[in-house]
């Protein structure tokens, strides 16, 4: 372990970030990153418990304890708290492909079942997994791993979100010839159009795609698998064409509010708001209408993560104000660490972008929207109980000249691909794969992450397709060394 009685003589101490009036100037990350000494004695506060829940347990449920890819966390604390960072690095990607992505925007579990949270004081995991990769990357140490044999096979993997970025990588290193569908110019899914760039700046996925393709990996930009826009490509010609396809697209429907006004100008999806920005950033063109939270009372629906960004994108855009609904009550302050640890605990948590300013509101249902000149002006909300039903007399009205609905998504885009293929799906309309073997009802296809699963984390996203990578390996060459 590390130091022995590091938990009891080292507080802990986690990033700061950058001052408010500062960061809101510009679409940087303003994480201020720990110095190696802090870090090294951060990782010394590892207990290296007999049980350690922020292992994980493998390929389970959302809310069980601890990390979903199996971080071997004690591991990786020893060696940096004895300063050895390369061989924390080479600990670190052998259960996560990417984890400068989830040292960033992860929220986490690992951290919530942690021993040393029973006293609201668990070891920094994500602050340590972000500075082990990015010294990794300064280092030069994270060279391309190509494979030494080729297999003679050919895979497709549709879409490249964190599912479809672990497993296209998983499978060039297991020697096979992958080939990466992506309807969008650049690869990266959420990640890149999706997560804010002061969350996570776009060079941060550039470099790991540039290892990639000296792996092997192609990848085809501007390639959308069914439906009829140009260029799109026929799902079943795909099929036909390679050994094996893994879908791994998102849960890119989103949840709706049908109520009255719902048609006006200014109410818009969340995920038709957070893009447009980072393709400004990223300096690539769009077709649609621009959305802008500029000189605009912003009123964000949904109180998760996509509105927590949605909310730190209006005040980068210069909102006059920001409002954030929620329907579900106020969480607790506090959660009951002996009805939850080592669960995720449902308590009250302020992410940077609410800290910047936002007004937070809960138990709140929006009954419908009024406007002038066919643009939204007003939200007329109501109170709601502990069963969501109205409360007489709690009506009030909200200013609101931009409206971003931010409640999460159903399942994925059917129309196009999974209809074209005639997929099996399960109740909630995702694919239908087990956990097993991550087959579909189609021979040869696969599928894996947010597809399958429904709306998830980065981090499930990035499991599931180093398993679904394992399946096919096994089932083109009836073994595999791909690990679990």
């Amino acid at each position: 372990m590390g130091k022995i009685t590091g938990f009891l003589e080292i507080e802990r101490h986690d990033r700061k970030y950058a001052p408010v009036a500062e960061r809101v100037k510009n679409f940087k990350e303003f994480v201020i990153p720990l110095s190696e000494k802090e870090t090294r004695d951060q990782a010394a506060r590892c207990m290296n418990c007999g049980v350690p829940y922020c292992h994980g347990t493998g390929s389970v449920a959302p809310g069980t304890p601890g990390c979903p890819v199996n971080n071997q966390i004690p591991d990786f604390n020893d060696l940096v708290y004895r300063g050895d960072w390369e061989e924390a690095s080479r600990t670190l990607h052998s259960t996560n492909n990417f984890p400068e992505f989830t040292g960033r925007i992860c929220p986490a579990p690992c951290e919530a079942s942690c021993t040393l949270n029973i006293d609201d004081n668990p070891v920094t995991i994500k602050t340590i997994e972000c500075a082990i990769v990015d010294r990794a990357w300064e280092n030069g140490w994270l060279k391309p791993e190509v494979a030494t044999q080729k297999t003679g096979k050919k895979v497709a993997v549709v879409g490249s979100g964190p599912a479809g970025l672990a497993c296209a990588q998983q499978l060039a290193r297991a020697g096979h010839e992958v080939h990466v569908y992506e309807k969008n110019a650049k690869a990266g899914g959420l990640l890149r159009y999706g997560i804010p760039d002061f969350k996570m700046e776009k060079h941060i996925i550039d470099r790991r795609l540039a290892q990639m393709q000296a792996e092997g990996v192609i990848f085809h930009y501007g390639s959308p698998v069914g439906g009829s826009s140009a260029g799109a490509i026929d799902p079943q010609q795909l099929v036909k064409e390679y050994d094996a396809v893994a879908l791994t697209g998102g849960a890119e429907a989103p949840r709706d509010l049908p109520i009255p006004g719902r048609d006006l100008g200014g109410i818009h999806f969340a995920m038709d708001f957070l893009p447009q920005q980072n393709r400004r950033n990223g300096n690539e063109k769009f077709d649609a209408p621009d959305i802008l939270a500029t000189g605009k009372h912003v009123v964000v629906i949904g109180g998760g993560d996509t509105g927590s960004d949605c909310i730190g994108t209006s005040f980068r855009q210069g909102a006059l104000s920001v409002t954030q609904l929620e329907i579900m009550p106020a969480p607790p302050e506090h959660e009951n660490k002996a009805l939850t640890w080592p669960n995720w605990p449902l308590k009250m948590r302020t992410s940077s972008s609410q800290a910047e300013g936002a007004k937070r509101d809960y138990a709140v249902l929006t009954q419908k929207f009024s406007g002038a000149d066919g643009k939204v002006k007003k939200m007329h909300c109501v109170r709601v109980d502990d069963k969501f039903q109205p409360v007489a007399g709690s009506e009030f009205e909200l200013d609101a000249g931009l409206v971003l609905l931010a409640m999460g998504f159903v399942h994925p885009v059917h129309e196009g691909m999974l209809t074209a293929l005639g997929l099996e799906r399960d109740q909630r309309g995702n694919v239908r794969a087990n956990m097993q073997d991550y087959r579909t009802s189609l021979p040869k296809v696969f599928s894996a992450g947010d597809m399958r699963r429904g709306q998830s984390l980065v981090v499930w996203a990035i499991r599931e397709g180093r398993l679904c990578a394992r399946s096919i390996d096994q089932a083109l060459m009836g073994t595999t060394t791909l690990p679990q």
